[in-house]
């Protein structure tokens, strides 16, 4: 049985750069937000954040830690090519999956600083569905480019990650058919409230399509005015403003992602 040694992990901070160290309390701090706000699933899925300084090094998260759980300290480097660069633990190692789905995107994407993958329920949902998320409120009219890509079975294929690419070209977020959801973003703060976001449009198109009414769809005018005014040039980058609030509503609750 697996226990989370402390010792080891304590040590972190005085082996990790100044940059490092930040990267990783903010990557902690979202695994937990993704906990508390019901996006989870047991130990499976990642969050990464690209090392500062760094163009191929990235954190991820010990594969058997629930979210609820990681640390600053827990945190594994990896590279692109999926190398362990520096692992705290002596009992945990990283989930194949999740790297391949990540580093696909990374190595895409310059810009993905944050790379957020889930499967909460909301999320299959839409995912399952062929019409896809469609823009019903003015929280899924945020997402005027919306990226797909079609089910290929557990992402253990390192041949995919060109097809992930690919299908994700320069969109924001992008649903994985029959699976989940993924958000990515120049910050961890920014993926996480793009994540956030297209979580919570899932769920309202779920509870309004249950309702068996007629759907009141904006015009496309209206559509295109309202994702240009969600723009991060047009207005503000999302994520920024509200990061600062997110630590301490995790503060308040529990600081332990800090250590």
């Amino acid at each position: 049985m697996h226990q989370i040694d402390r010792d080891p992990l304590s040590r972190v901070r005085s082996e990790v750069s100044e940059e490092e160290w930040r990267a990783r309390v903010d990557l902690a701090a979202c695994y937990r937000l993704i906990a508390a706000f019901g996006m989870s699933d047991l130990i499976y899925n990642h969050a990464t954040v690209r090392i500062p300084g760094t163009a191929d090094h990235l954190l991820i998260n010990p594969y058997g830690y629930m979210y609820e759980e990681i640390t600053a300290s827990s945190l594994i480097r990896i590279d692109l090519d999926g190398r362990v660069v520096y692992n705290p633990h002596g009992g945990y190692d990283i989930n194949y999956a999740g790297y391949v789905v990540h580093s696909a995107v990374h190595a895409a994407r310059p810009d993905a600083h944050c790379v957020i993958h889930t499967h909460s329920r909301a999320g299959m949902a839409i995912s399952a569905l062929k019409c896809g998320l469609l823009p019903l409120t003015q929280t899924a009219m945020r997402f005027g480019q919306v990226a797909y890509h079609d089910y290929e079975s557990v992402a253990v294929d390192l041949d995919e990650r060109r097809r992930l690419a690919r299908d994700l070209g320069d969109a924001p977020v992008m649903i994985l058919r029959n699976h989940g959801l993924l958000a990515l973003g120049p910050s961890v703060g920014e993926a996480f409230n793009a994540l956030y976001w297209l979580e919570l449009a899932c769920k309202v198109q779920v509870d309004a399509m249950a309702c068996n009414g007629e759907l009141n769809l904006p015009s496309r005018q209206i559509q295109e005015k309202t994702a240009h005014l969600y723009r991060p040039d047009t207005r503000r980058p999302f994520g920024v403003l509200e990061w600062p609030a997110m630590l301490r509503y995790l503060d308040r609750r529990d600081p332990g992602y800090r250590d």
